[in-house]
């Protein structure tokens, strides 16, 4: 099925890109759920789904909105709000969501508001349209919890590597658009979306979308998970959402320290520190530290809180143990030619040059 979305000037005026924490949410979710990922986020995968696991998500509500394939709920994907929203406010859009989509979208899914997923049936129905403030309807009870466990256990830790891969992405296109034109920009997201005379076309889709499905505009969210497809979101009155491949996601998990900034890092801060910070290229907790670190687990314990304290590393709970993570201000000083040059495009999606549609 082919899909054609059509844009007036107003349209083109209110299109613009928005970072998704929730969109990176769902479709990592998604990929975890398969058990043979693609191989540029396996070790990505690798490392997460065992916590994803033992903490349960695999079978609880967030499992039950997000299935394997197929079709996802328009309501965890609401409108950002700006370029760059947070996670906790998306998730209290998604808790303002009317009652009525909320419905919808579960029975799309097959679930019904009297038996909520993840739950065993209940008695008591979705809460009346408009939900009173400070309260959340009930097939969504409990699902905060999920959210913010998963962020934390899956995306937290990666995020400055991740949410710098997207920046870059939104940076290089609007640069586009001043440059070359909106046109332009559109008919190079993806080699399945193209633009044709005032029309965005989607091609090989398994949806439709279209203009009378949704309000006007249109929200372009670089995903780096949703790969090798683009994903799109069209719930009237808010403008349509079509989630695309990041440029540069073939290199998201590559290692990126080098001995050189280690070595200079070191002047710096000391040798033992700057190791910690090299080692922390992946998550890892003071256990895992001392493993691989000629330090004792007491002194990668004091060495990781003065980094913490310097804005160089954050923490993040799993389980009985905490996850440590370079920030990006520590990426800035470990990696400085991935954070001072654009990110390459030598992955999958090839979006540095024009695409012939097919």
């Amino acid at each position: 099925m082919d899909s054609a979305l059509s844009f007036s000037a107003a349209d083109l005026a209110q299109t613009r890109f928005a970072v998704s924490p929730m969109w990176e949410v769902v479709t990592s979710f998604r990929l975890l759920r398969n058990d043979n990922p693609p191989s540029l986020h396996r070790r990505w995968a690798d490392q997460v789904r065992p916590r994803v696991r033992a903490a349960g998500l695999d079978r609880g509500r967030l499992a039950a909105l997000v299935p394997a394939r197929g079709y996802l709920a328009d309501f965890l994907t609401p409108t950002p709000a700006g370029p760059f929203p947070t996670l906790e406010g998306e998730l209290d859009a998604i808790e303002r969501t009317p009652a009525e989509q909320i419905a919808r979208d579960l029975e799309t899914l097959g679930i019904t508001t009297r038996n909520p997923p993840g739950n065993p049936p209940a008695n008591p129905p979705a809460n009346p349209p408009g939900n009173p403030p400070g309260t959340t309807p009930a097939p969504l009870a409990g699902l905060r919890d999920e959210l913010l466990t998963y962020w934390e256990l899956a995306l937290a830790p990666y995020w400055a590597r991740i949410r710098g891969l997207l920046e870059a992405d939104v940076f290089h296109r609007a640069r586009q658009v001043a440059e070359h034109g909106s046109a332009r920009v559109l008919g190079e997201l993806h080699e399945t979306v193209r633009w044709d005379d005032g029309t965005l076309r989607l091609v090989r889709r398994a949806c439709a979308l279209t203009r009378d499905q949704a309000g006007s505009g249109l929200l372009l969210i670089p995903s780096a998970f949703a790969w090798p497809r683009v994903l799109t979101r069209s719930v009237a009155p808010d403008p349509p959402q079509l989630a695309y491949p990041a440029r540069g996601i073939g290199n998201l998990w590559e290692p990126r320290t080098t001995s050189t900034a280690t070595e200079a890092v070191a002047g710096v801060l000391g040798r033992s520190r700057a190791l910690l910070l090299a080692e922390l290229d992946t998550p890892a907790s003071t256990t895992q530290l001392a493993t691989v670190l000629p330090l004792s687990a007491a002194a990668v314990s004091q060495h990781l809180t003065a980094l913490r304290h310097a804005g160089l590393v954050t923490a993040h709970r799993s389980g009985r143990s905490v996850l440590y993570a370079r920030t990006a201000v520590a990426d800035a000083l470990l990696c400085p030619d991935a954070t001072d040059s654009p990110a390459r495009t030598d992955s999958p999606t090839r979006t540095d040059s024009p695409l012939e549609p097919r």
